[in-house]
């Protein structure tokens, strides 16, 4: 049985918008560090009733020499794709803007990734395939719905962070992070609805 969605205060109301981008910095080890914005999409419980109905991927991953279902369903939008609703479109180009100066170039896919239950999840992993595996990049992560831990730990070992995002929060991990820091989002035995993280990357970065 699906609990039943518990939507938070900036999701009462009838459209979703974008609040002020002035998220908090976490500065971590090594050259990588955290944005941190709760509730920036307000209204966000609109976006996921579109994000729950789009075409879905289920995929299948070798481990260990066998062929195993992947705990969570997934998406991926190009540069030259419509994103599903307007309000991501602002988001990537708000995104794009705010970290101008930093990042030096804009933020160019989506990647979706749907958590049905507690039973997905993902282990924990580094996004270092393309340039991210030897440069500094980001990746701005905006959530929707139950709110589920992202954890991240220095690669290698060593004691973790906990943000809880769900509910339109955001965070994003930039400098060396993908390199020099892991993340993951658990599994959890306690009852808890749908979330989808959507990932804006640059080009390049996956």
């Amino acid at each position: 049985m699906t609990p039943a969605r518990q939507p938070s205060m900036f999701d009462l109301v009838e459209s979703a918008t974008l609040g002020p981008l002035a998220p908090e910095r976490h500065r971590l080890t090594r050259g990588a560090w955290v944005d941190h914005l709760p509730g920036w999409v307000r209204g966000s419980e609109a976006v996921l009733d579109v994000l729950l109905g789009i075409d879905w991927r289920a995929e299948r991953r070798v481990m260990y020499d066998d062929e195993v279902a992947v705990p969570r369903l997934l998406r991926w939008y190009g540069g030259d794709e419509r994103l599903p609703h307007d309000v991501l479109t602002e988001a990537r180009e708000r995104l794009t803007a705010h970290y101008a100066a930093e990042l030096g170039e804009p933020f160019v896919t989506a990647g979706m990734c749907l958590y049905r239950d507690g039973r997905d999840s993902v282990a924990w992993h580094g996004d270092t395939k393309g340039r991210s595996s030897h440069s500094d990049t980001m990746v701005a992560i905006v959530s929707f719905g139950a709110p589920r831990p992202l954890l991240l730990r220095p690669r290698g070992g060593g004691n973790s962070i906990r943000f809880p995002l769900g509910h339109g929060d955001l965070v994003v991990m930039g400098g060396s992070c993908q390199r020099t820091w892991e993340h993951a989002v658990p599994k959890t035995a306690r009852p808890v609805g749908p979330r989808v993280s959507v990932q804006f990357r640059p080009a390049g970065v996956a």
